[in-house]
């Protein structure tokens, strides 16, 4: 629901602020007071195309903002947080909307600068808007749609098919690339076939490479690496003056040193570990020379290795990892067309299964469609005769396309609601030939049959009662009451008819302030509701007893709620 609305600098009006609450409200006032300037701001803030226009004179900017709760688990609340503009447990939804005269118009939804497609998309699920002038939902082929499975309660029977539908869809798509890749794998089978036997018969090993170049490194360097082994072997053990002699002297004298001094115990230990060390350093650069050797075959054929795997780097990727992976891909592409065929008539089985449960559930969506159009049209020509269109004939066209193309994310079939205003006229496309107050009927007979059903929490009726009066009024009247119980519903009148049904009733008055117009709305008590319904009743003369018939309008109303 609508909970709170604000506008600033918008057409007449300077500063506008409105809390809302549940059931039927009306707006009233007198013709030019601003009551569809109103109506126009909440269509902005529903996606409404902007106009600088719309900015009052005199300012650069105007500012619209509305706040709505919307339920919990609902699919509003469930989109929303699924594009991150509404956080887990969140229920309000805040609209903000700012007009510039420099042409860079700015939308916010909670906070967050959105592009407007995002709130156009939104708004058929949050607004109803019903006017002389407004695109309406009941003009689209989907709204009408999603009408008609509302009241055949068609909702479980649509998402399995939905479901069934994406399936389908899902396993077509993968024979699809399966088929496009078997056709460009079969095209050039010998290359991949070659390019995997070239990388197999390299017996490609990880770290092969890195190996290789240290073995490489080693044999290309051994006559030094021999010499500054025997050189540092012959320091350590081989020369005489050797420093493993010396530490043996070093040694003789520790344990003279601690046979005096029994303190110098452990520097004997220490001379014997060094000893110990050094020895084996000695035996490990005697059995490093003795391993190195000159071999130019070996290095030939390490360069020739090393050589190879450049070339593979260079053709199939940059390093070692990418040989192996390009190898196991090659390898999977293999047998992806060794396989491919038995795969693809799997998967062809699989999506003639899923289209044969698509096509049942479509069947079925079908007939209870059929079923419910023929209700529902009854329903809403009784509605319609009511208000007094007792002449017009509405029809619900279900065609259902039983082709092999003709199965769609909806089912086969597609609805059309079509409309006679007069009698001896035929039945066209209701978005052809219904007039703005005939549509504006037709959807309040729509509300009114679909009050449990319909998902829209919140419905705007712009004049829904021109060219009414009397009787006519007074049934219009209760039927936006009666469908303030299931929808928050506003409605713009000038008929004390349907106002003094209101739960909630606004005047719209246009004044003046320090020389320029502007529009101002009050919420109106017992007392301001008896006056404003009275002036509608006698325009200027209000007398005694046209307060009194006002006061019993308003009175009766309450009684039968």
């Amino acid at each position: 629901m609508l909970t709170e609305l604000r506008i600033a600098n918008f057409a007449i009006i300077d500063q506008l602020s409105l809390e809302c609450a549940r059931g039927f409200h009306v707006l009233t006032g007198e013709t030019g007071a601003g009551k569809s300037i109103i109506v126009d701001a909440i269509t902005l803030l529903v996606g409404g195309r902007a106009d600088e226009s719309f900015i009052r004179t005199g300012s650069d900017e105007a500012v619209l903002e509305a706040a709505f709760t919307i339920p919990a688990g609902g699919p509003l609340a469930t989109r929303l947080r699924d594009e991150g503009l509404l956080g887990e447990d969140g229920t309000e939804v805040i609209v903000r909307r700012v007009l510039s005269r420099t042409g860079r118009h700015k939308l916010y939804l909670n906070g967050s600068l959105t592009p407007l497609k995002t709130l156009q998309s939104l708004a058929g699920t949050l607004i109803d808007i019903h006017g002389q002038h407004e695109q309406q939902s009941l003009l689209s082929a989907q709204s009408q749609l999603d009408a008609l499975d509302a009241f055949g309660q068609t909702k479980d029977v649509r998402h399995a098919y939905e479901q069934a539908y994406q399936s389908w869809r899902a396993q077509l798509h993968e024979c699809d690339v399966l088929r496009a890749r078997l056709a460009e794998r079969m095209q050039r089978e010998d290359l991949l076939r070659f390019q995997h036997r070239e990388l197999q018969e390299a017996d490609l090993k990880p770290g092969e490479e890195e190996t290789l170049q240290a073995d490489r490194n080693r044999l290309a360097h051994a006559q030094r690496l021999s010499e500054l082994s025997q050189g540092a072997y012959d320091a350590l053990y081989g020369d005489e003056a050797s420093l493993l002699g010396s530490l043996g002297q070093v040694r003789e004298r520790m344990r003279e040193l601690a046979s005096i001094d029994p303190s110098a115990d452990d520097w004997t230990a220490l001379c014997d570990g060094a000893m110990a060390n050094v020895n084996e350093l000695a035996h490990r650069l005697r059995d490093y020379r003795d391993g190195l050797g000159q071999e130019p075959a070996r290095l030939a054929q390490m360069e020739e290795r090393l050589d190879r795997l450049q070339k593979l780097k260079r053709k199939y990727g940059g390093t070692e990892a990418a040989l192996l992976a390009r190898r196991d891909e090659l390898q999977r592409e293999i047998d992806m067309l060794d396989s491919g065929d038995t795969r693809l008539v799997e998967l062809e089985r699989k999506a003639a299964d899923a289209k044969g449960q698509a096509e049942k559930l479509a069947d079925r969506l079908s007939r209870e469609r059929a079923r419910a159009g023929k209700g529902l049209e009854s329903r809403v020509q009784e509605e319609l005769a009511g208000l007094r269109m007792d002449r017009a004939r509405f029809q619900i066209a279900v065609e259902t396309d039983r082709t092999d193309t003709g199965l769609g994310p909806t089912g086969r079939d597609r609805v059309e609601y079509r409309f006679s205003a007069n009698e001896g006229e035929a039945l066209q496309p209701l978005a052809r030939v219904a007039s703005g107050g005939e549509l504006s009927r037709i959807m309040l007979a729509m509300k009114t049959v679909l009050a449990g059903a319909d998902g829209v929490p919140i419905v705007i009726f712009d004049e829904v009662d021109a060219g009414v009066g009397g009787a006519v009024a007074a049934v219009m009247g209760k039927r936006l009451q009666a469908l303030g119980a299931h929808h928050q519903v506003f409605c713009i009148t000038h008929l004390p008819q349907i106002a003094s049904l209101a739960d909630v009733h606004y005047v719209v008055e246009k004044v003046s302030e320090k020389k320029r117009t502007v529009t101002r709305l009050l919420s109106l008590d017992a007392a301001g509701r008896k006056e404003e319904v009275a002036r509608m009743l006698g325009g200027l003369a209000i007398t005694k007893a046209v307060r009194e018939t006002a006061e019993e309008m308003i009175g009766e109303a309450k009684r039968k709620r």
